[in-house]
């Protein structure tokens, strides 16, 4: 198997390939190009949108050149697969300012030169389609037997499928067909449930352009898909309690965020080493034979990292060993500033957790403390009674305020 893909395979980025053994030699003649797409459905991409832009990254490392496709056309319906739902419409103008966000989180992930690595956009070709002439020339290429034996299809059924979602399928093969006529795309990636889409798009290109032909092997096309990341606790991977974790620092912090790896279930830490990080192979098995715990939080320091910058990772991680080991800088904690007033006369602590925003509700907060999972600096609180005063305070005249295990915050008094 030609060297990209083997890697591909070793990293858990291998599911299904339309013909792995063609696509393997092709790869071994020189650099090809292939895309992954994204719809801009949000202002923010998520870490689980981020799995198919690790592998365009490992491709270009061996040559190849890869297009991130944004969908600014296909995000005005919206992809139906792995959805239970049809998707909330949003503005036209809502969806050209996600474009641009996005775009600009990807130019940072990726580093964009117009060579080896590109963006487009799916609106310069769908926005102005004329509809008549579309379905005669790419709607009469696809048959409504073989669309309702895929999977994304086939759920939908179940809870209802609009026409407009059934229409998304064609406009994802005619994306295929479009960059393959602009820019000799012949592979398209994504994850596992992309993989009714991906094939379409590869029959459309075929059709259209006569590629399973012997005189044709210039329009032969491919696709391949990755597993679909979970993790080990069997849930979406990405997700918490709180929602997705986003990219934007906006949405998901970037304390928030490195903390997320940093709690990872044991089993899944070298899968995700593999997936979200660039170390060799080798160096990962090594430091997954270590400490787990070590192990973490170096998987949450080379993740955020590579999201968030060094600077960002490093304040990362010293606000976290501030908080757990009273080592690193409490400045990179979480903070929420508080009147001093409120202490003045003692705050009782079930305020103090509301206040701080680590419980929703002061009922939550009784809940945590009668629970045994509240500590302030340092100290265990177990009666719902107790008040918190300035002479509670740390020598820095601070409090450090947790919840459970994972969830703190630093109070500081204005």
């Amino acid at each position: 198997m030609n060297e990209a893909l083997e890697t591909l395979k070793e990293r858990g980025f291998f599911a299904q390939c339309t013909d792995v053994e063609s696509l393997s030699k092709k790869m071994d003649e020189g650099p090809i190009t292939f895309y992954v797409g994204c719809d801009p459905t949000g202002p923010s991409l998520h870490i689980g949108h981020m799995v198919p832009f690790f592998a365009l990254r490992h491709l270009r490392e061996y040559g190849h050149h890869g297009i991130a496709l944004i969908g600014g056309g296909t995000a005005r319906i919206g992809d139906p697969s792995g959805k239970t739902e049809m998707r909330k419409m949003i503005s036209y103008e809502q969806i050209d300012d996600n474009v641009k966000h996005i775009e600009a989180q990807l130019n940072k992930f990726i580093g964009f030169d117009n060579k080896t690595a590109f963006s487009d956009n799916n609106k310069n070709w769908l926005a102005d389609l004329n509809y008549i002439d579309f379905l005669r020339d790419i709607g009469s290429c696809f048959s409504v037997n073989k669309m309702l034996t895929f999977e994304a299809y086939k759920q939908r059924l179940e809870r209802g499928l609009s026409f407009i979602e059934f229409n998304y399928q064609l406009l994802q093969a005619y994306d295929f067909y479009m960059l393959h006529q602009r820019h000799g795309c012949v592979l398209q990636i994504g994850g596992d449930d992309q993989w009714g889409n991906i094939t379409a798009g590869v029959d459309l290109i075929r059709r259209k352009c006569g590629g399973t032909t012997e005189l044709n092997k210039e329009h032969e096309v491919w696709g391949l898909t990755f597993p679909l990341i979970t993790r080990a606790d069997g849930k979406k991977m990405g997700k918490t309690e709180k929602g997705a974790i986003f990219l934007d620092p906006a949405l998901t912090s970037v304390f928030d965020f490195f903390q997320y790896w940093r709690n990872v279930a044991d089993a899944d830490v070298r899968k995700f080493f593999l997936l979200f990080t660039f170390l060799p192979v080798s160096e990962i098995d090594t430091i997954c034979k270590g400490n787990i715990n070590d192990a973490k939080e170096r998987l949450a320091y080379e993740v955020t990292q590579i999201i968030h910058g060094k600077e960002e990772a490093d304040k990362a991680l010293s606000g976290a060993k501030a908080a757990f080991s009273g080592e690193g800088d409490k400045s990179h904690m979480p903070t929420v500033e508080l009147s001093k007033s409120l202490f003045e006369n003692g705050i009782a602590v079930t305020d103090l957790y509301f206040e701080a925003k680590l419980c929703a509700t002061k009922s939550d907060a009784r809940r945590l403390i009668q629970q045994g999972g509240a500590v302030v600096n340092e100290k265990p609180v177990s009666d719902v009674k107790d008040v918190i005063k300035l002479s509670d305070a740390d020598t820095d005249g601070e409090f450090v305020v947790r919840a459970g295990k994972k969830k703190f915050v630093r109070v500081t008094l204005k």
